[in-house]
């Protein structure tokens, strides 16, 4: 196994000064509560007229482009009633770009606990439905409700095509459907969707295009990740966007996603799929956890994922290490370091190209 290269200061960029820079314009792919987490350590840098007193307004613009391939509890349950397409991961990130103290969010967050139809279900699912009913239009309907909850960012859909993702497994089986999926045993070989490469929307494209930062990650290499870039066009923005593009490594391994594969082998795996190079750096964890978090998630068969500092450059990717992780009840992202460390970063990159 690949040695750990030790955190050092060196490898972090000083804080952005935004006082000396134009305002970035930034996109953020992913899904999951990777995506959601991610976009509350960058939203408290986006900039609001009539709130300059809350935020420093190093980001002039924010989108967040989601995956829509669930299939599992209320948003799987929406999709077969109503052949929508799932709102789940969108709505988490709505509620993330939104002011989390709002009544408006708590109500998008709250999942009923009884009725036999309604139990399980979540509000904000329930509010996306009615508004795609209304609307005739899912992508409409998200915009819509992002602007009831006020939030500080765009959100769109990878695509509204509606799709299933196809896996091919390390023994030859094919499992349809994200739930399947997670819950099978075996290790994912390859994924597709069908039908293959749906359209993503214009102004996806144009967000990437005119972006000056774009992250993919954190989140289920497959299923949160890999889903977004299987989007016709997607992976072509990438490749040829002038902005920064970070792959935000993930913490700890996940079951068949992603076991006992290095944060390079991440980017292997993505870059299998892409047929591209479409990263210029990646943000990887190098701190190490305590005893009783490592014995936690042992127990689930899960480990930190390795820092292999080495071959990740050797892709030609520029490798950030550093404390980039939180341990409460669960491991997750310091948002708030991971969000200065990317700005600055983004800063620094759109200085060099001037």
């Amino acid at each position: 196994m690949p040695a750990i290269r030790e955190p050092s200061v060196a490898h972090l960029p000083d804080a952005p000064d935004v006082r000396a820079t134009q305002p970035l314009h930034v996109v953020a792919i992913g899904g999951g509560t990777g995506l959601s987490t991610m976009l509350r350590g960058l939203r408290r840098h986006v900039a609001v007229p009539g709130q300059p007193e809350a935020e420093d307004g190093a980001i002039a613009d924010l989108a967040a482009v989601v995956t829509v391939t669930d299939d599992g509890g209320s948003s799987g349950r929406l999709r077969t009633d109503f052949n929508m397409l799932p709102p789940g991961d969108l709505r988490n990130c709505m509620v993330a770009l939104s002011e989390e103290e709002d009544l408006l969010a708590r109500l998008f967050s709250h999942r009923f606990r009884s009725g036999d139809t309604l139990k399980g279900h979540n509000f904000g699912n329930l509010f996306v439905a009615a508004l795609t009913e209304i609307t005739g239009d899912f992508a409409q309907a998200v915009q819509l409700s992002s602007k009831i909850l006020a939030t500080r960012g765009r959100i769109y859909p990878a695509t509204t095509a509606n799709t299933t993702l196809v896996a091919h497994m390390d023994d030859g089986s094919e499992v349809r459907g994200e739930t399947r999926i997670t819950a099978s045993r075996r290790r994912i070989v390859e994924l597709k969707l069908d039908p293959s490469s749906p359209a993503p929307l214009p102004q996806t494209l144009e967000a990437i295009a005119g972006a000056d930062l774009i992250t993919v990650g954190p989140g289920s290499l497959y299923t949160s990740l890999i889903t977004n870039l299987l989007v016709d066009g997607i992976p072509a923005a990438l490749a040829q966007a002038r902005g920064l593009r970070v792959y935000i490594a993930n913490l700890m391994s996940q079951a068949n996603e992603s076991l006992d594969l290095t944060a390079s082998e991440h980017i292997e795996r993505i870059y299998e799929h892409t047929r591209a190079p479409i990263f210029d750096c990646a943000l990887v964890n190098t701190a190490p956890f305590s005893q009783e978090t490592l014995a936690r998630y042992a127990a689930e068969g899960a480990a930190p994922i390795v820092a292999d500092v080495g071959r990740i450059e050797a892709l030609g990717v520029r490798c950030i290490a550093g404390d980039f992780a939180s341990e409460e009840n669960v491991v997750r992202h310091a948002t708030g370091r991971v969000a200065d460390t990317l700005l600055a970063l983004a800063c620094n990159h759109r200085r060099q190209q001037d």
